[in-house]
């Protein structure tokens, strides 16, 4: 792909107009680098249009003149999709509309740069829930989230973006505005455009406004902290929870003990939610559109799981402080990390029935591989999506640590491959990932992505160090 001439910048500056472009390297610097900083990059020009029309002019204006670009959100990827390396960056933040919010219709229309948090707050507006929830949401983009067709925490009644995206707006590598903003939920008339976008990771065009389900405001909420003594009876309780609520369960979170003392010891204004400081946690979030009847499964879904021995202690928030404090020992797990030193980062899925299994295993292998190296294992186990952390050993030598990544993830990937899991369960493959993935994915995955991608963007404009 050829630099940026200047007669190309030229073009793109000229149609995006006053307000649409910078050069400015201070107020680039803040979207080249990512969350956990291993990627630091660089662009000759940031574009920020402000309309649809704007950005296929853009993009429409980068095919002509062979230039790559890379679509960005809100910058908090966590595998470097969204770092350019010498490409044109294009932001989405300034698509800031809320076109519209239908109750009748469960469905709403946002633009691309609508936050996360902001989409919750316009469906709550309306007496309606948007349910995808993720740490990142007050910065998290909507294009992001569909782009990179993120999970969160209530994955398990809800589904990931992708099942929650009724329609799509994108621009095509092509500049062709792809108008797809439809409210149904059913449409079976062919190949589904949109869905070829949803976690695509911008390189099949630019996502720019989403028509989004929402869903009925639950009535009653009970939240709950659990000790276990293993990730099988995490599995055991997680079955009886479903069972025993008829698909109540909305959030089932487990985490290690190691992971709990990082955030004590590194997040401020946090606390032991048990005193037992048992080996494993489980955050549970049951909810339910009768009020009370949420407070009152989780008392029977705790006392029965009390008498059988699958927990060993238990507290249920009384407010909303303390549900906010359980939930903010969750959130913090990746942030407390941080000033541990450099850790092996993981966000794998394997089927659910098989999480006690591959903890259990990759943990023998990792510490047979780096003896002393720390196991955080922490995520939305409810749908089998572990973030499987390694992390130095205390006063270990740092550089050295990092230099194994490679080696050390491909040790836990492949026994993820052999439980039939996926190496990338929520966070996309972007550029930390993608030639790995080349060891997992079959041959006809790979052929058929391919393709898609040379039908759609055959001069490969469009974000082309990532995917295949």
């Amino acid at each position: 792909m050829n630099p940026p001439s200047a007669e190309a910048l030229a073009a793109l500056k000229a149609a995006l107009g006053d307000g649409g472009w910078t050069e400015d390297p201070a107020e680039i610097a803040p979207w080249l680098t990512e969350w956990r900083n291993r990627w630091r990059g660089h662009t000759p020009l940031m574009l920020t249009p402000g309309s649809t029309e704007q950005v296929a002019a853009a993009v429409r204006i980068c095919g002509e003149h062979r230039v790559a670009m890379v679509p960005q959100g809100g910058d908090t990827g966590l595998v470097g999709g969204q770092i350019p390396f010498g490409e044109v960056l294009l932001s989405t933040r300034r698509l800031r509309a809320v076109r519209d919010v239908t109750p009748l219709d469960d469905a709403m229309t946002v633009e691309a740069g609508v936050t996360l948090a902001e989409a919750r707050q316009a469906a709550a507006a309306a007496d309606r829930l948007f349910p995808l929830s993720l740490a990142a949401e007050g910065t998290a983009t909507i294009g992001g989230v569909i782009s990179t067709n993120a999970g969160g925490t209530a994955v398990l009644r809800y589904g990931v973006m992708r099942d929650l995206v009724l329609g799509l707006e994108a621009v095509l590598p092509d500049g062709e505005i792809f108008r797809g903003l439809r409210r149904l939920r059913k449409d079976n008339t062919g190949y589904d455009l949109k869905q070829l976008l949803i976690g695509a990771e911008g390189t099949l065009g630019v996502v720019t406004a989403a028509t989004l389900k929402l869903f009925p405001v639950m009535r009653s909420r009970a939240t709950a902290m659990v000790g276990l003594d293993s990730p099988r009876a995490a599995i055991d309780l997680l079955a009886r929870a479903k069972a025993e609520t008829g698909g109540g369960v909305e959030a089932f979170e487990l985490m290690k003990r190691i992971g709990m003392e990082f955030v004590l010891a590194n997040i401020p204004d946090t606390r032991e939610p048990l005193d037992s400081a048992p080996p494993w946690y489980v955050l549970i979030e049951l909810v339910s559109g009768e009020p009370g009847a949420a407070d009152a499964a989780m008392e029977r879904l705790l006392t029965h799981a009390f008498e059988t021995g699958l927990i060993t202690d238990a507290g249920i928030a009384q407010n909303e402080a303390q549900r906010a404090g359980f939930w903010k020992v969750r959130e913090e797990q990746s942030a407390a990390q941080k000033p541990e030193g450099g850790g092996w980062k993981h966000d794998v899925s394997v089927p659910v029935s098989r999480v006690p299994d591959f903890l259990e295993e990759a943990t023998a292998a990792v510490e047979r591989f780096h003896p002393g190296a720390r196991v955080s294992a922490f995520g939305h186990v409810g749908d089998g999506n572990i973030h499987y952390d390694v992390l130095c050993p205390p006063g270990g030598d740092r550089p050295a640590f990092l230099a194994r990544w490679a080696e050390g993830s491909q040790i836990v990937h492949d026994i993820v491959a052999r439980y039939d899991g996926s190496i990338s369960a929520e966070h996309g493959l972007g550029r930390l990932k993608t030639d790995e993935a080349r060891r997992y994915k079959t041959p006809l995955e790979i052929r058929t992505m391919q393709a898609v991608r040379v039908a759609l963007d055959p001069h490969r404009i469009m974000n082309p160090a990532v995917l295949f």
